[in-house]
């Protein structure tokens, strides 16, 4: 595993418990304190799908950071940046946990509510007993209301706070001893104005199209899986710095739907044209139409599991189809995997298992569920 000797070197006691490398368990260390931690790598290795377990103790100090960390697990190139990440965070929640402990100044009371009173009341949208938790809110240009998590410490204002946001990307503050909560609610609005073409992308395309996945999107998710047609999507990532570039697209569904796509995709890439929005130059990319809530129900798209016969399994939904046309029946890739693992006929090479497709008993090449999480379809 690439980087391996620099995980060791950083965290010496969070240790490898199988031979590739997938599952690592042990110890962190901050503040002379040991925390028990558990990671599980897809095969892959990708972060994206990978899980932190963590203690009950740990999980209690992290307490309102979990969303940070799961953005880092999200974000983070490897996993030995991941656990500098990590540790960062894990350091700032212990000393706020201190904190917390210590009740600040007269004085910090006062100075805090002639901020709020300077910035406006009508800015604050929560506040708790303490004093030390702070939300305001702001509207971009376009309307959309956002929210901004103010975590105060003792000290305040000669340390500065620690913010939380509903941005795609690290809200990074500047601060110096004279800053206030006006200068932070600034800073938040400069950023919003910097973010509005991302979301305005983002919004026409959950507005126009039937985007299958995520359920609920939020403000900082940058990815939207999106109907073609049944049992075919596109899953769009867009880069929120450069929302109007191409983002990267991967198409799942049966070979002789999406092959099709791909070259489409490959020969009218040329088109792209930063003038029009993300959803209409896909449109003329690709030659298609992408069915919306004004031409198409929801339910056309939501092909149940041909083995479990549900459509959401805990957060994944049937997106592994049968490549033959007179087919095309969807599952899920866990219910694909387990399925073709208990026949006797199965058989797998590397990443291929050839087996019967649970519903037309056809002889398929499916790509190995570890392998082809995020990819889809028979080959």
């Amino acid at each position: 595993m690439a980087g391996y000797d620099a995980l060791i070197n950083e965290c010496p006691l969070l240790l490898p418990q199988n031979r590739q490398k997938t599952v690592f368990d042990g110890f962190v260390l901050v503040k002379d304190r040991e925390f028990r931690v558990r990671i599980l790598l897809p095969e892959e290795r990708d972060l994206k799908h990978a899980r932190l377990q963590c203690s009950w103790q740990l999980n209690q100090i992290l307490h309102g950071y979990q969303h940070i960390v799961k953005q880092r697990l999200q974000q983070s190139t490897d996993l030995v940046s991941f656990m500098l990440e990590f540790k960062t965070v894990l350091e700032i929640a212990l000393r706020n946990k201190h904190d917390l402990q210590s009740h600040p100044p007269p004085q910090y009371y006062a100075r805090l509510i002639k901020e709020i009173e300077t910035l406006g009341w009508d800015k604050l949208a929560y506040m708790d007993t303490e004093f030390r938790t702070i939300k305001l809110k702001a509207e971009d240009s376009a309307g959309r209301e956002h929210m901004i998590t103010i975590k105060l410490k003792s000290k305040y204002p000669a340390e500065p706070p620690d913010c939380v946001t509903d941005f795609p990307v690290p809200f990074v503050l500047s601060w110096t001893h004279e800053s206030s909560l006006k200068n932070v609610h600034s800073q938040f609005l400069a950023a919003l104005d910097s973010l509005k073409e991302f979301w305005d992308v983002m919004d026409e395309i959950d507005e126009k199209t039937w985007v299958l996945e995520p359920e609920n999107p939020g403000r900082t998710t940058t990815r939207r899986r999106i109907a073609i047609s049944n049992n075919v999507s596109i899953n769009v990532e867009v880069d929120p710095r450069h929302p109007k570039m191409l983002p990267e697209c991967c198409f799942l569904g049966a070979d002789h739907v999406v092959t099709p796509l791909k070259n489409k995709l490959n020969v009218n890439m040329h088109l792209w044209s930063p003038e029009c929005t993300v959803l209409q130059n896909l449109k003329d990319v690709l030659e298609i139409d992408f069915p919306s809530p004004a031409t198409h129900e929801k339910f056309s798209f939501s092909m149940e599991c041909g083995i479990c016969y549900a459509y959401r399994l805990a957060s994944s939904i049937p997106d592994q189809v049968c490549d033959d046309p007179r087919c095309g029946q969807p599952f899920h890739q866990e219910c694909l995997y387990e399925w073709l693992r208990g026949l006797p006929s199965s058989r797998q090479s590397f990443n291929i298992i050839f087996g019967e497709c649970p519903y037309c008993s056809k002889v398929r090449q499916w790509r190995s569920w570890r392998e082809g999480r995020g990819r889809g379809g028979a080959n």
